[in-house]
């Protein structure tokens, strides 16, 4: 296959894409990933997950901090002429001028189905949303957000027993397999775009951390949103004594009382409506994950205890 393809993603997300198209025989021209970000104040340097599968599979890769007025990026894609760019999370906004150096556009997997849930965190969004189905979408970017013509949405039902982990490994290979099925028929012109139906977009704006404190004068169905839509990051958590907990695990209890009273010694805690969750994994701050009976035996939240939502 002589068609050049440009590949654009930074998280794990983005990864058994880019696999898929290697080991498919799609010839990666160039990836183009988020630079290195520095941790531990600047001792350790973490490369993008997409980095590190570019290096292990000899890809040429390249980390520009924006693209935005970035003329050496813009002439390298010029001149490089390629025929497609698949762009899957690679958290960097297109700039318009960029959009019309290959021959086919840019073409992005999107993980809503679209036009729900443009932006940032489509699948934390579903999940805390209490969605019923979450999808991936093939999409023409365009300048606006996420606005562009759609060619296919893949879907499958959304088990509120799964966390935000879960489903994006989930439709991340569902987009690595049906990736397969779309980007030979889009070089071929195959592809029918559709526009979307604007009026009904809604928009996933990106988590804020301080979205994972738990009121718990909510009902129990939008606590076990919260705590799934929100693991492994930023997490779901209360305030007990001055301490900071996370909620790893949870589901919904059958017992009642008072909003934030522990009710059992097994820490399930009642919320609105006369509901309950059970905490079955917990992680006190700056300790490790637990599991909730380990946790409990040297626990200062003990039955009766009353967690307050400041």
């Amino acid at each position: 296959m002589s068609k050049k393809i440009i590949f654009m993603g930074t998280p794990l997300f983005a990864v058994p894409i880019l696999k898929s198209l290697y080991q498919n025989g799609y010839p990666i021209s160039v990836v183009y990933t988020q630079p290195p970000q520095k941790s531990n104040r600047g001792q350790k340097i973490n490369k993008s997950p997409v980095q590190g599968i570019s290096e292990t599979l000899n890809i040429d890769f390249r980390c520009p901090k924006t693209l935005k007025d970035n003329d050496e990026e813009y002439q390298f894609l010029k001149k490089l002429n390629a025929d497609i760019a698949i762009v899957v999370a690679y958290g960097q906004i297109i700039p318009k001028n960029f959009l019309t150096l290959t021959k086919k556009g840019f073409i992005n997997i999107h993980g809503s189905i679209l036009p729900k849930w443009r932006g940032a965190a489509p699948i934390q969004r579903s999940i805390m949303n209490l969605d019923e189905e979450v999808g991936i979408s093939i999409m023409k970017i365009v300048e606006e957000l996420d606005s562009g013509p759609v060619s296919n949405i893949y879907k499958i039902k959304l088990d509120h027993k799964n966390n935000t982990q879960e489903i994006s490994e989930k439709l991340s290979l569902l987009a690595a397999e049906k990736i397969l099925d779309n980007v030979d028929d889009i070089l071929e012109d195959k592809v029918k775009f559709t526009e979307q139906d604007h009026s009904k977009a809604t928009y996933a704006k990106k988590i804020d951390k301080t979205e994972g404190q738990i009121n718990w004068k909510d009902n129990a169905q939008n606590i076990i949103g919260k705590i799934n839509g929100l693991f492994p990051f930023p997490g779901a958590f209360f305030k007990f004594k001055g301490e900071r907990y996370k909620i790893l695990k949870a589901e919904i209890g059958n017992g009642a009382g008072k909003a934030g009273e522990v009710l059992s010694d097994k820490l399930e805690i009642a919320c609105n409506n006369n509901q309950s969750i059970k905490i079955l994994e917990i992680q006190r701050q700056g300790k490790k994950p637990q599991k909730i009976g380990e946790f409990m035996l040297g626990s200062q939240i003990k039955k009766g205890s009353i967690i307050f939502n400041v």
